[in-house]
């Protein structure tokens, strides 16, 4: 069994893992590749350019829940502002 801190810890790690592959793919797309297979582990899907905006949302989105899981972990707390 584990204990509450080895699940976040376990959360944080793949939250980072994902906040790697957007990265590599949003760089690959801006540099002119015009397809990236974007890989989670979980799901494969072909991104292009016209998936960018997508993308830097969900990327903005997994750095809140690392900024949060990590807060958890610390003990404190996260204040995100609306429309961020």
């Amino acid at each position: 069994m584990t204990t509450d801190a080895e699940w976040i810890t376990e959360r944080i790690d793949a939250t980072r893992c994902l906040i790697v592959m957007y990265e590599e793919a949003l760089t690959a797309l801006g540099t002119g590749v015009l397809s990236y297979t974007l890989d989670t582990g979980q799901s494969r899907q072909i991104v292009t350019r016209q998936d960018i905006g997508a993308m830097t949302t969900a990327l903005s989105s997994l750095e809140n829940r690392l900024a949060t899981l990590q807060a958890r972990l610390c003990g404190g707390s996260v204040h995100v502002k609306p429309g961020w």
